[in-house]
């Protein structure tokens, strides 16, 4: 497959848990507290405290990896044999060989109930890759695995997996 060939279909999804994006600012926000109160006041946080350089070093860190976190997104694209579906800003993806896939159809979901959540789930009804939303396409592969695609546009993707895939 050649690798600058585009995309029979592209869907990019950003993660849209607000409950989630708060718990990973907690972290950055108690360092940011720490430097107010200890860098910019002058006054000491507990016994030992960590110095100001440590403290603007975790800062920036944790600054960082909160802004890498919040900005991953579900990258989903149909090319003419395979498809790829990729967490962007996780450097994390997978390929599915269109030999493999024995049906695909667009599907309703209850992501926490079906799927225990959203990301990269695996649980008694097959492997998930949520972004959020509840519809999505249902892939069968050979060998009996299931894969669920979430998806802001379920019958699209389904359309375009069906007129790539050559069943054995």
């Amino acid at each position: 497959m050649n690798r600058a060939a585009s995309p029979l279909f592209h869907e990019a999804q950003r993660f849209r848990q607000w409950r989630l994006r708060i718990l990973l600012a907690l972290p950055p926000a108690f360092f940011w507290f720490l430097l107010i109160w200890q860098v910019w006041l002058g006054h000491v946080w507990g016994k030992h405290p960590m110095s100001n350089a440590g403290v603007i070093f975790l800062l920036v860190v944790l600054s960082l990896l909160y802004l890498r976190l919040v900005t991953v997104r579900l990258d989903i694209a149909v090319f003419d044999e395979k498809v790829r579906v990729a967490l962007r800003g996780a450097f994390w993806r997978r390929w599915i060989s269109g030999n493999t896939i024995q049906a695909a159809k667009a599907v309703s979901y209850n992501a926490v109930r079906d799927y225990g959540g959203y990301g990269i789930r695996s649980g008694r009804l097959g492997r998930a890759y949520i972004a959020g939303g509840s519809r999505g396409v249902l892939l069968k592969l050979a060998g009996g695995e299931q894969v669920l695609l979430g998806s802001n546009r379920p019958d699209e993707l389904a359309a375009v997996i069906l007129r790539i895939r050559k069943p054995a």
